[in-house]
């Protein structure tokens, strides 16, 4: 009934997307996650680090609104890790901002190349609070609607250190929604969950964003949704490393895809 009801322009881009959400999910090892960047930022490539992360925290913001609008609650504690994935959480936080939320960023060991002191200036301009004691964490935690978990990316080895052995604890411990850049912290990018007893074996996110290309990982995660982020690899260069392209719809920067989708390593 509702397909009859639906003009055949309308129909077309559902169909697709329904499409790709079936497909054999193409998932890329570390090494070629990082091959795959040095290329995006070589002469040739002509991308910048800090380019890119400003396309990935634009997804990781549209993925966010997708799945909690500010209707559902405006507080979103953002946790940063050190490397780029923490930088992912930044430029998120700056986007969520501005679409209406309230964001708190949590970043116990803020990296000091000036990428990362840049990104810092511009959302203290914009007044978002940074919290700097586990106290002030603690409390954010308890009133968040929503938390973004940035503190690590691929190129993590378990187990977790301190600080944020205890930053992750408690944000398991909080029953709060998750929602995981990349891959869910203190999972391994290849075999996923740490083992039993460690922190992070019973680390289930809600929702999931894989930056360019899902990783070997995502055969784990078993929450609500999984997206693609990052509308901007060529198809040439997604042939290369033989990645399938989303069918973005409209001007998003994400696209869903099926939560149970099988995987295939490349």
């Amino acid at each position: 009934m509702l397909r009859t009801c639906l003009p055949r322009r309308v129909l077309r881009p559902i169909f697709t997307a329904r499409r790709f959400s079936k497909m054999t999910l193409k998932t890329l090892a570390p090494d070629k996650a990082a091959e795959l960047d040095k290329e995006l930022m070589s002469e040739d490539g002509g991308f910048s680090i800090d380019q890119l992360m400003e396309l990935a925290g634009l997804s990781v913001s549209q993925a966010v609104y997708k799945v909690h609008p500010p209707s559902k609650g405006k507080n979103v504690l953002v946790a940063c890790g050190p490397g780029n994935n923490g930088g992912d959480g930044l430029v998120c936080a700056r986007h969520l901002h501005h679409y209406g939320y309230n964001p708190e960023i949590y970043y116990p060991k803020p990296t000091k190349a000036p990428i990362f002191t840049g990104l810092q200036k511009q959302l203290r301009n914009l007044h978002i609070p940074f919290l700097t004691t586990t106290e002030e964490y603690q409390s954010s935690l308890e009133k968040a609607d929503l938390i973004i978990d940035a503190l690590f990316g691929f190129s993590f080895k378990p187990p977790v250190r301190a600080p944020f052995d205890t930053v992750l604890q408690a944000m398991i411990e909080s029953k709060k929604p998750v929602f995981s850049v990349d891959i869910p912290s203190s999972w391994d990018v290849a075999s996923g969950p740490p083992e039993q007893g460690q922190i992070g074996h019973d680390f289930m996110p809600d929702y999931l964003i894989s930056l360019t290309a899902a990783k070997p990982s995502v055969k784990f995660f078993k929450g609500k949704k999984h997206f693609i982020g990052g509308r901007f690899l060529s198809k040439d260069v997604a042939a290369k490393y033989g990645l399938d392209v989303p069918h973005y719809q409209g001007i998003d920067q994400v696209a869903e895809v099926d939560v149970d989708a099988p995987v295939e390593k490349l």
